[in-house]
């Protein structure tokens, strides 16, 4: 963990090893409201057994220094782990919340799970959706949502103070940019929407959701707007729109399909809710065959 103070927030960072994921909690120093930021349900394959030890950590941190959890906030609907918001709303409050374009990413899965009836892709299962420019309040902090989407349509960033939050938008300088090539997902975009995130302040702190360190250096998640701006492998400054797509569609092509993608996404459209039991009360997940990627040669 990795914690990062300024007189008006701190912010707490807790990595997950399985799926290489950075969850965080964004504290009001003045009044202890909280948010907190992609948490992690932890989920074996194999077994198909789901866990909390991620989320339990988050939960402890929250409760030893007595914050009062307003937001569990959600980039986007991430394809490579499963979200603890339901969990941790359960134990410590806090309304979750995405951007408002998630009902477009629900349309596309309702349709290739071939999901039940009763799951309406119209937001409904998350407490709030947020517009693009949306302002709210973490205790006596001023937020900021911006709409990023390119990784899939529904992307958010989220300001906080001098920070900002960006998903799976940009990664650590030396790694690069999110991939683009998932449904709705769309390079010119996204080189759009990481443009956009480049034009705050340059001292502004960035907290990427991932890290895929290369080898010999240690995992990191906060860099700067100046930082990424002049070494970003894929979208420094001087980098044009038809440069970086070309490179994006090109890499993208390379790519395996993410591990839990299938089990992860029926989730997540769900605000993280596993879907209704059957009427010997287990829960099932549903992966639909031949159906998503394609082989390669």
């Amino acid at each position: 963990m990795t914690t990062t103070t300024t007189t008006a927030t701190t912010i707490q960072g807790f990595f997950d090893p399985a799926t290489w994921t950075v969850s965080y909690v964004i504290s009001d120093n003045a009044s202890h409201a909280a948010a907190i930021v992609d948490p992690v349900l932890d989920f074996d394959f194999k077994s198909a057994r789901t866990s909390t030890r991620s989320a339990d950590q988050v939960l402890a941190y929250v409760r030893e220094r007595g914050l009062q959890v307003q937001w569990i906030l959600e980039t986007h609907a991430h394809a490579d782990h499963l979200s603890a918001a339901p969990y941790l709303q359960q134990h410590v409050g806090g309304r979750i919340a995405i951007g408002e374009r998630i009902r477009d990413v629900q349309a596309t899965f309702k349709t290739l799970y071939n999901l039940d009836r009763g799951f309406l892709p119209d937001g409904s299962q998350f407490d709030h959706l947020f517009k693009d420019g949306e302002k709210f309040r973490i205790g006596e902090v001023e937020a900021t949502a911006l709409l990023v989407p390119g990784h899939t349509p529904a992307d958010m960033a989220y300001v906080v103070d001098d920070a900002v939050f960006v998903g799976d938008t940009l990664f650590m300088p030396d790694v690069g940019t999110a991939r683009a090539d998932f449904p709705g997902g769309d390079a010119r975009t996204l080189y759009r929407s990481m443009r956009r995130i480049l034009e705050l302040p340059a001292a502004t702190r960035m907290f990427v959701c991932h890290d895929y360190p290369p080898a010999g250096r240690p995992v990191r998640w906060e860099t700067t707007v100046a930082e990424q701006r002049e070494r970003n492998v894929h979208v420094h400054d001087g980098i044009g729109e038809a440069e970086f797509v070309a490179m994006r569609q090109a890499r993208d092509a390379t790519l395996d399909v993410p591990t839990l993608i299938l089990p992860a996404l029926q989730v997540n459209v769900r605000a993280g809710r596993l879907p209704p039991a059957d009427d010997n009360g287990v829960a099932y997940l549903r992966i639909p065959l031949n159906a998503v990627g394609a082989p390669r040669p």
